[in-house]
């Protein structure tokens, strides 16, 4: 659709930023382009409604404290040279050439939506989810909610990957509903979990203890669950001499380490036949690579187990490979959740994008071949860190951008997006309008005794953005 254009008034024609996704990264960049410039304007694009992308939808409902950068991220939102315009779906409703028309410098920060894939025959069973999905459906995620979870009906779930995403979905499964009850999980999750038959939560790794990717705070979480066992092989950590020497030289490795074997050691302490009927476990496996998911023998449609392959691993501590064993194990389960990483997708066919890699090839947060385009957060570096890494990745891009724009050129043919979302009839919720679907969720919350029960339905928040009560 052909844009009319018009003489740009003197406040369009300041210097103007567009980022892309109200999430942690793209709000940390908003932060400090705003905070070390004095008339740069920035509008932040988000294809929901709601904003806070990762911190809303990500973070694991029980540890509120990782949520409060979105104090932060309101503080910006609230600045007068900030506006964030949500329900703007970017490669549908506006192309990204168009915004690198509109404005002087365009942020790609709209995170990583998708899924690496275990790659498997099987993986598409029943009963096969990714644990990027699980999280999303727990957390409220307006895409997930028709999601096809019951736990009614499992005993054991599988966790193929290991690290702090996997122990959240294991956590969320195995807790006492009256951790999870008062937290912003969505009702309907509630009421799916206390219908949960799970008793046994198995997560399961290709390569060593060495080498898990979850940190000491969320596996001691696990380790304090009430009700629940955490269950490890002593003979998984008879390390040689160079193993050894290696976690002493790595602090944070070594706590987890000694964390984790004295679990190990637990439990030769305790006779397996002494535990409770009604105590639920964790269990963790180590050197087992997935080869297929085996359909259940009752239905052909639904995961019945997953045949793993026997690994030993090859090569100096911090640097192993695995190398594949000609023996296998069959692990029963009736869920699997996938939890080997997220991936980056293509917004649009106008931006380049590392296929293999799946972020948006850049030096430095700048886009390679494109004049006034950037990233920041995981499409620019992949799906890896905390939200503090987020940060300090989103300062530099911005910092970037900051750089380039007093030599940047205004664009050639100057569009204003005002005009786009009035032309095409978009509707775009502000920050204000966020505040109205804030407020409905807290008092939601209070009715049923939470912190907020989240909106999912995408029509009713933009019913509570426009102050309709019905």
């Amino acid at each position: 659709m052909k844009i009319a254009t018009r003489l740009l008034t003197a406040a369009e024609r300041a210097r103007r930023v567009c980022i892309v996704g109200a999430g942690p990264a793209g709000f940390y960049t908003a932060q400090h382009i705003l905070k070390n410039s004095s008339d740069v304007r920035v509008d932040v694009l988000e294809r929901l409604p709601v904003p806070y992308g990762l911190a809303r939808f990500g973070v694991a409902p029980d540890h509120p404290d990782v949520k409060n950068c979105t104090d932060q991220f309101a503080t910006t939102a609230s600045n007068p040279r900030c506006r964030l315009l949500g329900n703007i779906h970017v490669g549908r409703d506006v192309r990204v050439g168009e915004l690198m028309q509109a404005y002087d410098a365009v942020v790609l920060a709209y995170g990583a939506e998708s899924d690496k894939p275990l790659g498997i025959p099987g993986e598409s069973l029943k009963g096969v989810l990714s644990a990027r999905a699980f999280v999303g459906w727990y957390n409220g995620l307006p895409d997930l909610q028709n999601l096809d979870v019951d736990l009614s009906r499992v005993k054991t779930c599988l966790i193929v990957g290991q690290g702090n995403v996997g122990l959240d979905v294991a956590r969320i499964q195995l807790s006492p509903l009256g951790q999870l009850s008062g937290t912003d999980i969505t009702q309907r999750a509630l009421d799916t979990l206390r219908r949960s038959t799970v008793r046994d939560v198995v997560m399961v790794g290709r390569r060593g203890p060495l080498e898990v990717a979850f940190t000491i705070k969320e596996f001691r979480e696990m380790t304090k669950l009430p009700g629940c066992r955490v269950v490890m092989r002593p003979e998984d950590f008879n390390f040689t001499q160079e193993e050894r020497s290696y976690v002493t030289t790595n602090r944070p490795r070594k706590r987890l380490t000694e964390l984790m074997e004295a679990q190990a050691q637990a439990n030769t302490a305790t006779n397996s036949t002494s535990a409770s009927s009604s105590e639920r476990t964790f269990r963790v496996l180590f050197n087992l690579s997935p080869v297929e998911v085996i359909p259940d023998k009752t239905d052909a449609d639904r995961v019945g187990a997953v045949k793993f392959r026997c690994n030993r691993l090859d090569g100096p501590p911090g640097a192993r490979v695995t190398v594949p064993l000609d023996a296998f194990v069959e692990i029963p389960c009736q869920m699997v959740l996938k939890s080997v990483g997220y991936q980056g997708v293509q917004i649009d066919p106008e931006v380049p994008f590392d296929k293999q890699r799946h972020i948006v090839p850049n030096e430095n947060g700048k886009v390679v071949g494109a004049k006034n385009l950037y990233c920041s957060g995981w499409i620019k570096r992949g799906p890896t860190g905390i939200i503090a890494t987020t940060m300090q990745d989103a300062f530099a891009t911005a910092a970037a951008v900051l750089r380039d724009l007093p030599s940047a050129p205004l664009p050639g043919s100057p569009i204003s997006i005002d005009d786009v979302i009035t032309q095409r009839r978009l509707q775009p919720v502000s920050f204000e309008e966020w505040r109205r679907i804030e407020e409905a969720e807290k008092a939601e919350g209070a009715k049923l005794g939470k912190s907020c029960e989240k909106v999912t339905d995408v029509s009713r928040m933009l019913q509570l953005a426009r102050g309709e009560s019905k």
